[in-house]
């Protein structure tokens, strides 16, 4: 009697949010009895992936290593496609997985669909409605839900978008977002000692005399002007706050980042610019802190989950339910506006209790589980479209 052929899946991943948030759903694949799943890494940010392969243990097939500096969308996008599809050709995979809104992600779906693939969307359904913000992730995202077979959504709000779309009731399931399970086991690793010593330097008292603030902004539509209205809030912030609140800020490697970064709040006594910072010790940083600034997607899922209020630095946001629940406040790029919301946060006792309490609506750390049990069970039995 012939065996029965082995489920064959190949996961496509550019950027370290795409490998944590694949990390927990590689991990249960490999785990499961008749599966066989190869990564593919495209290196679309080649350091800060490479940051978060050792940490979840992920050891990649295939590592196309496409970085270039300055490299433009086209560039990426052309690239992805050219070096991944002689990939598929050999391996043959019975599904492609993909995550998120890179550009990645995009080409490598369509790759996939040249190829009559299946596509596996983990994250599906996240919208602005505006294609220009966030850019090109808005774009990607889109394309990507026009080619998927199953799309993963990670609430009932994305659901609702994607049906919106025209996106068949059958293919959609909710599964909660796999950021959650990463999480869930980040916080169970031991603190890094860089983490402790820093905390130790700076002093950081949790609640206490000596607070902290935890920024990130790094993101491309946020380049030049915004960001530097950024910078003016933050540095007004660390010179109100002096002696009492401590303003940390891992810098993106991205030159149009840490060119106005460093230029505009180096120096402060009461800000600390640090390099960027691996996956593992950023989540056991922002354990400390008592707020959030980002314009970060993952973080703005990440930092409810452990109870931290986030000002969200966007004029929008594909996650709307965390505002909707009370654990994410838009605030945009306006200097002012910054400015306020985060002293009434650090000021008012009552305000900010009302936001670290709110109920996390991205998941219950179950999410790799489902995705895996439906792909398994639908491949079985035949997926609808």
């Amino acid at each position: 009697m012939k065996a029965k052929k082995p489920l064959r899946i190949l996961a496509v991943y550019g950027t370290r949010p795409e490998a944590v948030k694949l990390a927990p759903v590689i991990r249960v694949f490999r785990e499961t009895h008749g599966v066989e799943i190869y990564s593919c890494v495209t290196a679309q940010h080649r350091e800060m992936l490479d940051q978060v392969l050792d940490i979840f243990n992920l050891r990649p097939e295939i590592d196309l290593n496409l970085m270039k500096p300055d490299q433009t969308l086209a560039e990426i996008s052309s690239s992805v496609i050219a070096s991944l599809d002689p990939i598929l050709v050999r391996l043959k995979p019975d599904w492609v997985i993909i995550q998120g809104d890179t550009t990645t992600v995009m080409a490598a779906a369509i790759c996939a669909a040249y190829r009559q693939i299946k596509v596996g969307h983990v994250e599906a359904g996240l919208r602005t409605g505006d294609k220009r913000q966030p850019f090109p992730e808005e774009i990607n995202r889109r394309l990507a839900s026009v080619i998927a077979d199953l799309h993963f959504a990670p609430t009932e709000h994305s659901r609702q978008n994607l049906l919106r779309e025209g996106i068949l009731d059958r293919d959609i399931h909710v599964t909660g977002n796999p950021v959650i399970d990463a999480l869930q086991w980040i916080i169970q690793r031991p603190q890094p000692d860089e983490v402790s010593r820093l905390i130790n330097e700076l002093q950081i008292r949790p609640a206490g005399p000596n607070r902290m603030v935890l920024i990130t902004a790094h993101r491309r539509e946020n380049f030049g002007q915004p960001l530097e209205y950024i910078c003016t809030a933050i540095s007004r912030l660390a010179d109100h706050y002096q002696g009492k609140v401590r303003f940390v800020y891992p810098v993106h490697l991205n030159p149009h980042v840490q060119g106005p970064v460093y230029r505009m709040l180096q120096g402060n006594q009461n800000i600390t610019l640090l390099p960027p910072l691996d996956y593992l010790p950023l989540i056991h940083l922002m354990k400390y802190a008592d707020l959030i600034l980002t314009d970060s997607g993952g973080i703005q899922e990440e930092a409810p989950g452990l109870g931290k209020p986030v000002l969200v630095l966007r004029e929008v946001t594909e996650r709307p339910e965390g505002v909707a629940n009370g654990v994410l406040k838009l605030v945009g790029t306006d200097t002012d506006r910054i400015y306020t919301e985060a002293r009434i946060l650090l000021d008012d006792d009552v305000a900010y209790k009302k936001m670290a309490k709110s109920v996390n609506p991205f998941g219950d750390g179950h999410a790799a589980e489902r995705i895996r049990d439906i792909i398994c069970y639908l491949t079985t039995n035949g997926v609808g479209s």
